[in-house]
């Protein structure tokens, strides 16, 4: 097996940070990163995290049942899944700035359809459309993003944004519960609307810099050519290597993996407040640790870096799944005391974190920057709605196992699974401790 880089970035030999365009005098543009850290702490903060916040004061002034609304807000997320398979190729194509700034606006538009919703199918409706501009607006998009304008060293540009992007609970919930003490849910919308209007215009000014080509170039001859199909390595954008790509058993193996992942911890995350009342904290301890599980994130993505420089694609991947399946495992069999299930709770945080770089980056160290957006596009879509489904089908497992350890057993028994599915999940050119995700498009392969 034979593998080389494309060439040195434009900081190989400074160690300066790649950027998304030179600037005169060798300076280099931080713009899109400062700009998406900016709108991605403010999407999710106004599209994923008010929601359980306003959720109960939603339900006791319409008297909509939580489930319901509850539901609502799942199809939301279910229609952001599925639109990023097409949004994928946009991307690709034409870069983030059309369909990133379209987003923002359609945001906008559904938080107020929300805000003003008269009832339940309206707001059915309204969050059906904030799915879609979720689509646009979330993480895969920016990931593309930044893997295209800052690759070969996008890792550090993705480690900085989803460190800041990490923090967006953090500053929105406590947010959305102060107005929520001051105005009614439909105002506390309205005022979560404006802040996210400030996103339209900072998509469509930081994002206008020229889409970078796709770095890599095709096999040398015909023989690789077709080993490269053949092995689903291909990485090219034209349509024919895509569909290579996702047919061939590491796109397949690596779905399935991040799919079982995705359900097993967001099914612990959004269980996890139960399952600690039940072994004897607090609800205000068991608060805690939720949020503190968010600082574990933020620390486990610190760390991410350091980390693809000292492993291997395979190695990095399933290690990383089994380490959230071993700290799943420890909340199962642990009864105590809670100071200690706190702390395994914040390594579960930490874990999760790490295993959103690791979603980040899986296309490009397998197969290149070329056709990112729409292999990332459809790898998203099962893994979100898997994340979508979890918290309802968590709560009815633990119904039919008899409780939240049995049922955060299995849930350490489906990460173990995604563990060893992964290990398949890798092409033989990526295999290699520290392979670059820069790779050639279609490197050789024997």
């Amino acid at each position: 097996m034979t593998s080389e880089r494309a060439g040195p970035g434009p900081d190989e030999n400074t160690g300066r940070g790649v950027l998304a365009d030179p600037m005169p005098g060798g300076a280099v543009s931080r713009v899109p990163l400062l700009a998406l850290c900016v709108t991605e702490i403010t999407s999710w903060g106004v599209l994923y995290y008010a929601f359980p916040v306003l959720a109960p004061a939603i339900t006791r002034d319409t008297g909509w049942s939580t489930g319901s609304i509850t539901a609502a807000f799942s199809a939301g997320l279910v229609v952001a899944a599925i639109g990023g398979v097409p949004l994928g190729r946009v991307l690709d194509r034409h870069g983030p700035r059309i369909p990133m700034t379209a987003g923002s606006a359609a945001a906008v538009l559904g938080v107020l359809g929300l805000a003003a919703a008269p009832g339940l199918a309206w707001f059915v409706a309204a969050w059906l459309l904030a799915g879609a501009a979720m689509a646009a607006v979330l993480y895969p998009p920016a990931f593309a993003a930044l893997t295209r304008y800052y690759a070969p060293r996008h890792v550090r540009a993705l480690t900085t944004l989803t460190l800041v992007a990490g923090l967006a609970s953090t500053v929105f919930a406590p947010l959305t519960s102060a107005l929520a003490a001051h105005m009614s849910w439909r105002a506390v919308y309205l005022v979560l609307a404006a802040l996210l209007a400030a996103t339209v215009p900072l998509h469509h000014f930081a994002l206008r810099r020229p889409w970078p080509p796709a770095a890599g170039r095709r096999p040398a001859d015909n023989a690789a050519r077709d080993n490269a199909a053949r092995d689903g390595t291909a990485r090219d954008a034209a349509p024919g290597r895509r569909k290579a790509v996702v047919r061939g058993s590491p796109f397949l193996l690596l779905t399935t993996a991040l799919t079982l992942w995705s359900f097993s911890m967001y099914a612990v995350v959004t269980n996890l407040i139960p399952l600690l009342t039940s072994r004897g904290a607090s609800s205000a301890v068991a608060a805690w640790a939720l949020g503190l599980g968010g600082v574990g994130q933020v620390a486990g993505r610190l760390g991410y870096g350091a980390l693809t420089r000292r492993t291997g694609v395979r190695s990095r991947t399933v290690c990383i799944l089994a380490g959230s399946a071993v700290t799943i495992a420890m909340l199962a069999a642990l009864p105590g005391p809670v100071p200690l299930l706190v702390a395994v709770a914040v390594l579960v945080g930490a874990m999760r974190g790490i295993a959103t770089l690791l979603q980040a980056t899986a296309v490009s160290d397998r197969w290149g920057t070329a056709a990112y957006g729409s292999l990332s596009g459809i790898l998203a879509a099962p893994v979100t709605i898997a994340g979508a489904i979890a918290p309802a089908a968590g709560a009815g497992l633990a119904a039919a196992l008899g409780g939240y350890p049995a049922m955060f057993a299995a849930l350490a028994a489906i990460a173990a699974l995604a563990a060893a599915v992964a290990s398949g999940s890798v092409p033989r050119h990526a295999a290699a401790p520290g392979s670059p995700a820069n790779v050639s498009v279609c490197d050789d392969v024997s």
